[in-house]
């Protein structure tokens, strides 16, 4: 059994996963990352102080040690600093993603290996198995509608081999009914939707925060004007609402199709697969991070473009400074600049990689 130092976010699914670790016989601690607290007026709700009470509850409850793990400065600095130059880019940076690389199993597993503990657990739907060679194989989680598998995609084979994952091993109901058994005060808690660590804020209201509106011209695949846009930063490839453009035909809308950076100018295109801009089928992948597997040969895989998204098929082929060219097998819809990928062999997480340019 091992010392495992419990990531209580405060929510149900990393509270099941602290009493399933002691059930299974392991010393555990949980923590709460002080990550964010909306210091700076922001707009949008950020629970930190309700959401580490609950923490701090459920650690009362189960009798383990407890304690609050500042990391306000890293935060800002890895994961706020990289989104809003991200969008100051006009790419579509993934926040979520980055924090579990950069925080959860970042600095925080650091901070976790320090003080002696020998694993990080978080409330992840994702498995977690060990390989004949000793290393670690993170595999999609048992509940097809919950699995965070992708989100795992960055992770480095040493973070995957120092990470815990019980509550992927279950159904989402069956999580909760363990919370339930335990008597844990998150059993019936809502499930947060917002921003890792930040909250339930819309994304345009959080950017707007720190990117001045720059208003320019939307146009139509042909450059004709349809009217004007507040910023590009506001705007992500395939969004169909919010952009204002009206459709002229029933059943069919507009959507973004493209940006004109240097122009300032945001493209709309029919939503349909002949629209210029709005299909990719091949793409350049960059911050290439591989779970106990070589890229360094070409090889067919699974690509899962966005979270939501279902994996294809596509073959990916190294070349220069350690990146990827990967072809879809079949043209995939609203591929953007900054997005992740993450490849699987079946139901296994292989790694993944950030878009860098996408041929439309």
């Amino acid at each position: 059994m091992s010392k495992v130092l419990v990531g209580l976010s405060g929510g149900v699914d990393s509270s099941a996963a602290a009493a399933l670790l002691i059930a299974q016989g392991h010393e555990v601690a949980g923590a709460f990352m002080k990550n964010w607290i909306n210091a700076e007026g922001l707009p949008g709700d950020c629970p930190w102080e309700q959401d580490l009470d609950d923490a701090l509850a459920v650690a009362r409850k189960l009798g383990i040690e407890f304690r609050v793990v500042d990391l306000i400065d890293q935060y800002k600095e890895r994961i706020v600093d990289y989104l809003v130059e991200g969008y100051r880019q006009g790419i579509t940076p993934n926040p979520d993603v980055w924090c579990n690389r950069e925080m959860k199993f970042g600095v925080f597993l650091d901070y976790a290996l320090e003080q002696g503990f020998e694993a990080v657990a978080t409330g992840h739907y994702a498995r977690k198995r060990t390989l004949s060679d000793g290393h670690s194989a993170i595999l999609r989680g048992a509940d097809p509608n919950k699995d965070q598998s992708y989100f795992l995609a960055l992770m480095t084979a040493f973070q995957a081999d120092h990470a815990l994952f019980p509550a992927g091993e279950l159904l989402k109901p069956e999580v909760r009914e363990v919370a339930r058994r335990y008597d844990l005060p998150t059993a019936g808690k809502k499930d947060s939707q917002g921003i890792c660590f930040i909250g339930e804020v819309k994304m345009s209201d959080f950017i707007r925060h720190y990117l001045p509106d720059k208003p320019g011209e939307i146009v139509d695949v042909n450059g004709r004007v349809m009217g004007e846009h507040p910023g590009l930063h506001l705007y992500t490839l395939g969004q169909r609402k919010g952009h204002g453009v009206a459709s002229p035909r029933e059943g069919m809308a507009y959507v973004v199709v493209g940006k004109d950076l240097e122009k300032n100018r945001l493209i709309v295109g029919w939503d349909e697969s002949e629209t210029p801009g709005l299909y990719a089928g091949e793409c350049v992948i960059g911050s290439v991070s591989t779970l106990g597997v070589n890229f360094d040969t070409p090889r067919w895989l699974d690509a899962q473009p966005r979270y939501r998204a279902k994996a294809e098929r596509a073959q990916i082929t190294p070349i220069e400074g350690g990146k990827l060219h990967l072809r879809f097998q079949t043209p995939q819809r609203a591929v953007a600049p900054g997005q992740i990928c993450a490849f699987y062999d079946g139901g296994r997480l292989l790694g993944g990689g950030v878009f860098e340019s996408v041929s439309r």
